[in-house]
């Protein structure tokens, strides 16, 4: 756990008892905080009473005597569509407002740094799509390569729940904008931003605070080395302002589909290679095609931010490569559930949003696509380019038929439910078929999470399969 620091004595109050909730009044008072929580939920208040903190309505202003900020939890909104009401309580009673990733950066350098001989290295990663392949395959190769390493953040782990720093050690975040857009403090000494599509659109009150919450990352601490994919205006602007000139190598150019040979220093792939160049000479180069784990023009995106962060940490190419190819790739993206008379089963319920089920559909030639649940804003336009590889569309959740109104030219079949979109799907697939979850839309009608949908399709496959051996 990291202590947090600046706090001891202090009163600290923590809004919401889920997983980073819990860790920062863990990691509070482990450094010394007088923590009092509030959950808008009665079962999160009970599991804070169990845990022995105590409970105070942070909803009332005067709840804010003598507390010296406000920890927030990343799901709770802060500004858009309108901020909790125990928000606008410590904004009266100006009480700064804070959320434990802005704790970790104040709080992960310690002392005991003065005795390493390498200095610990913080990695955080925010984009719209791939930003968890990407942080999980960075802590693969490192970890494959021997360095000392860590993953947190919206993936696995929360911030303060890692282990204190070791000699060498690099901290892999994934950050996503609800993080990002709160933190007091962002320091990473490497910062990524993978690609920018529209989502969390409400939460952000449109495309530009989206993109402002993201840029944050870049903009609050300035990172030693910083990796944009510019296959996005946003990015080709971000490069351009973080960029001093045309010779800057701070800023490492990545893309998926264009050549960037004229960068000072660029990762870029193109029908499945990955090539490194450096002031105009290639350096580098990687056949991704052969790589399991990572299938598609998406997935090579990733591997090329992947590629430059561990660089930019004095990996070699070739070690690189070599971690590559034993990548397992991450539940519940591009994962492969099970091969059966030469049709694949893949999961990728994390596309839930319309550019990274785009993504998914370009992955493969022939597909039984299972999409549909809650839409989100903008419709699915998006899509439309990208329908051609589709068979037939089987669409589940509470808005199916609407959701297939809008898909024209491509069979669809209105299934509702996760069984009967598989048990048709599978029925009807040929060989050299691919029957993909990609929703392109988020899970809330029907499941918890995306993980819980992802599992239900797993679950749904494997007894589909079972029923057709009997």
């Amino acid at each position: 756990m990291i202590a947090v620091r600046g706090y001891d004595g202090a009163i600290v109050a923590v809004l919401g008892m889920g997983l980073s909730g819990r860790a920062a009044a863990q990691a509070l008072q482990a450094g010394g905080a007088q923590v009092v929580v509030w959950d808008d939920g009665q079962a999160g208040r009970d599991l804070a009473q169990t845990a022995g903190y105590a409970l105070r309505d942070l909803t009332k202003a005067v709840s804010y005597d003598g507390v010296a900020a406000l920890i927030v939890s990343p799901g709770i909104p802060h500004l858009y569509p309108a901020p909790h009401p125990a928000i606008a309580a410590a904004w009266a009673a100006g009480v700064p407002v804070d959320n434990d990733i802005g704790l970790f950066f104040q709080s992960f350098a310690t002392d005991d740094w003065d005795g390493f001989e390498t200095t610990p290295r913080v990695v955080a990663v925010t984009g719209s799509n791939g930003k968890s392949t990407t942080s999980a395959l960075i802590h693969h190769i490192l970890a494959e390569s021997g360095r000392p390493a860590q993953l947190a953040g919206n993936i696995g782990r929360g911030v303060l729940d890692i282990e204190p720093a070791r000699d060498g050690e690099v901290v892999v975040l994934e950050l996503s904008s609800y993080q990002t857009d709160l933190a007091r403090a962002l320091t990473p000494d490497v910062a990524v931003l993978t690609n920018l599509s529209p989502d969390h659109l409400d939460r952000h009150a449109g495309h530009g605070g989206y993109f402002a919450a993201k840029r944050r990352l870049f903009a609050e601490g300035g990172p030693d080395r910083a990796v944009i994919g510019v296959d996005e205006n946003e990015g080709r602007y971000l490069a351009n302002q973080l960029a001093q000139g045309a010779g800057d190598d701070r800023v490492v150019l990545v893309s998926s589909g264009q050549k960037l040979t004229e960068a000072a220093w660029s990762v870029f792939a193109r029908k499945g290679f990955l090539s490194e160049y450096r002031h105009g000479r290639q350096v580098g180069s990687i056949d991704l095609r052969a790589i399991a784990g990572l299938p598609g023009a998406h997935n090579h995106q990733n591997a090329c931010a992947a590629y430059a962060v561990c660089r930019t940490l004095g990996l070699g190419p070739r070690a690189i490569e070599a971690a590559m190819q034993s990548y397992p790739g991450l539940p519940h993206r591009s994962q492969l559930v099970a091969e059966r008379d030469g049709v694949r089963f893949v999961n990728d319920s994390k596309a839930t949003n319309v550019d990274s089920a785009a993504k998914a559909l370009q992955a493969f030639a022939r597909i039984r696509w299972i999409c549909g649940g809650l839409q989100k804003e903008g419709g699915l336009d998006g899509l439309l380019p990208h329908l051609a590889q589709v068979a037939k569309a089987y669409v589940i959740g509470r808005e199916a038929a609407d959701f297939a109104r809008q898909l024209p030219g491509v069979p669809t079949e209105v299934c509702t439910t996760m069984a009967r979109a598989v048990a048709l799907a599978a029925a009807e697939a040929e060989p050299g078929d691919v029957v993909l979850l990609a929703p392109a839309a988020a899970s809330f009608d029907q499941y918890d999470n995306f993980e819980q949908r992802g599992a239900d399709f797993i679950t749904c496959v494997k007894a589909e399969l079972a029923g057709q051996s009997d």
